[in-house]
């Protein structure tokens, strides 16, 4: 059974992207438009590793990722920030939200899929 990856993300050309790279590599892909349906479609559908855009509407990817982790029963998904805030600190402050990694966009497919692979084992 494939590995399946919620990506919460707010720009249709960015999921797109993201959903090619995920197809091509054998992982199954969970869409969210916004945190909080971030939050929901984790609750519900228990991914193997959540994807998460920091700047989102309704709520954004810091307050999603604090309410995913605060549940013990999605605390152990890793959430891998990808966003465009890529100045000195940003990364800091997606890990103290309580993101498990970060990559900066715009990404390097490789790198990412680096990056998921780690987590996933």
């Amino acid at each position: 059974m494939s590995k399946r990856i919620l990506v919460v993300e707010d720009t249709m050309d960015n999921r797109e992207i993201v959903r090619d790279m995920l197809d091509a590599a054998g992982y199954e892909m969970i869409e969210a438009v916004n945190g909080a349906e971030g939050v929901r479609l984790a609750e519900t559908e228990r991914p193997d590793l959540i994807l998460m855009d920091m700047q989102m509407p309704e709520i954004d990817g810091y307050e999603a990722t604090r309410r995913i982790k605060a549940n013990p029963a999605l605390a152990h998904i890793p959430i891998i920030a990808v966003t465009s805030y890529a100045l000195a600190g940003d990364e800091a402050k997606t890990r103290a939200a309580g993101c498990d990694d970060y990559v900066a966009k715009p990404f390097s497919p490789r790198q990412l899929l680096q990056k998921i692979r780690g987590r996933l084992g």
